[in-house]
């Protein structure tokens, strides 16, 4: 195959994610006609279709589909390792970066980071990858993502790492449970049927005090997102355990009440991790830093970078 002109990579990516050539053209700052030259010699250097113009929008191939994780993985990296050796300018930069969240994260924590780069930098993109525990010392390695935020210790001599808040875990419940009023002895914890979030969230806490203290508990059902607690438990007689500020928040938005567990969790740290190998580009500590200042001050200016 010929050597590839980073310029089709970025159109393919462009035109994949907007789904539009019109979309494309605007976002790569080019003309229509220049986008479609671009989609012709994709085309023929992939010797496939790639898209299918439809009343949707440019609908991908199956081998289009193929191609877009691999080439998205290289050019952010290619654009990365060129604005690491350039002075960056929030204010002018396009750059996109990638962070790993949970659910919860994405539900408490992403509007104020999103509020935050807006005000900073309002032509910066930011990705939100849905966070796979098991697979974040592997993804901050080959920086397929810029910093993960989660709650579980990760422990790697090559990945730094900044404390962001404490969170504390609590019972949740329907209002009208017909067995458990205000509070939650251990003989109700222990006999209620339970709803569990999958500790590959990353939140697996509580699931290791557990297993310490040799505390049993009847799981009925478990689910992979936060997300889905309020629903099922205002509609059954469930108990889930979860932190509390996202308890908080589903108590608002569904008939629920939140109680103290019947044995002590310790708190835990929520933090954000990155690769100490971005500690010298000027991009990525700007990218931190902004995430830590909008968790931690939500409404505050931005200070000093974060002592690493």
């Amino acid at each position: 195959m010929r050597p590839i002109d980073l310029n089709l990579i970025r159109t393919f990516v462009t035109l994949y994610e907007s789904g539009s050539v019109t979309l494309a053209a605007h976002k790569l700052n080019v003309t229509q006609p220049s986008v479609s030259y671009s989609l012709s010699r994709l085309r023929e250097l992939f010797n496939d279709p790639l898209f299918s113009r439809t009343r949707d929008g440019m609908v991908p191939t199956f081998c289009a589909m193929r191609l877009y994780t691999s080439l998205r993985q290289a050019l952010t990296q290619i654009e990365h390792t060129l604005s690491d050796n350039q002075h960056f300018d929030p204010g002018q930069s396009q750059r996109r970066f990638r962070l790993a969240l949970t659910d919860l994260g994405e539900t408490t924590l992403l509007p104020p980071i999103l509020r935050r780069m807006h005000e900073l930098a309002p032509r910066v993109e930011l990705e939100v990858v849905p966070l796979e525990i098991e697979k974040v010392t592997a993804w901050l390695d080959s920086k397929s993502v810029d910093a993960i935020v989660c709650s579980r210790d990760i422990r790697a001599p090559d990945l730094g790492r900044r404390a962001i808040i404490k969170e504390r875990y609590v019972g949740l419940l329907s209002r009208r449970h017909p067995r458990i009023g205000d509070t939650l002895s251990m003989e109700e914890f222990s006999r209620e049927d339970h709803a569990q979030v999958s500790p590959t969230s990353g939140h697996g806490l509580v699931e290791d005090v557990l297993r310490e203290r040799n505390i049993r508990r009847k799981v009925s059902v478990v689910v992979p997102h936060f997300s889905a607690l309020p629903r099922i438990l205002e509609g059954s007689a469930l108990l889930a355990i979860l932190p509390e500020q996202i308890a908080g928040l589903f108590t608002q938005q569904a008939d629920l009440k939140q109680v103290e567990l019947p044995f002590e969790v310790p708190p835990v740290e929520v933090a954000l991790y990155w690769s100490r190998q971005a500690d010298d580009s000027s991009a990525q500590e700007w990218f931190r830093h902004t995430v830590i200042d909008a968790i931690d001050h939500p409404h505050a200016r931005q200070g000093p970078p974060e002592t690493r």
